[in-house]
């Protein structure tokens, strides 16, 4: 229930006692982000900052305290151009595939961390951690791993992913959205009706 609240208004003709009691103007929006959500969706967002044309995953390293300490996405490490690393995924040598230059989002989220450490954080991804993401996950002191996909679940890295997580003692959980899209309009901002300030 929303209590009647007392503001006191300053102006630069004084001031002015307004008092609420329209229960309507205490009512929050419901349509709200939740956190988890809201968390997944940073780390899918990070995503479309990668150059890769055939898989685009991003990172969200968040603390106890609901704070964004770390985020990142897959792509090559700092210093090496785009556009002269190969990006297939297929070739007659494996010199000649990305894999051995692009870094995962989880490695770019930890390296990115605005905090000391990022130990006792969660971590939001969109495909469950490779066997070498799940060491530094570890190593990093990630107390849990929330994904969205684990579409590889059956390969070598991602069974030897969980085996090293379990010994450690690293939660992992799918994410079970409650809406399949979230959509950002950046027309909404003036679509909305003014209000005046007070």
């Amino acid at each position: 229930m929303c209590h009647r609240r007392r503001v006191l208004q300053a102006g630069y003709h004084g001031s002015a006692d307004r008092s609420f009691s329209n229960e309507a103007s205490c009512k929050k929006r419901e349509d709200y982000l939740e956190w988890p959500e809201y968390f997944m969706a940073v780390a899918f967002l990070s995503a479309q900052r990668s150059k890769d044309p055939s898989s685009q995953v991003g990172a969200c390293i968040v603390n106890s305290e609901n704070k964004i300490v770390g985020i990142g996405y897959n792509g090559m490490p700092n210093g090496c151009s785009d556009d002269v690393l190969p990006w297939t995924r297929t070739a007659a040598h494996r010199l000649d595939t990305k894999y051995p230059y692009v870094c995962h989002a989880e490695l770019n989220a930890i390296m990115n961390k605005n905090s000391a450490d990022v130990k006792g954080c969660s971590m939001y991804v969109a495909l469950f951690p490779c066997n070498e993401c799940a060491k530094l996950i570890i190593q990093a002191g990630i107390k849990e791993v929330i994904f969205m996909s684990d579409k590889y679940h059956d390969t070598m890295e991602m069974t030897a992913a969980r085996r090293m997580f379990d010994l450690a003692g690293v939660i992992y959980r799918e994410f079970k959205p409650k809406c399949n899209k979230i959509i950002i309009d950046f027309d909404s901002i003036n679509s909305r009706p003014s209000q005046k300030l007070l």
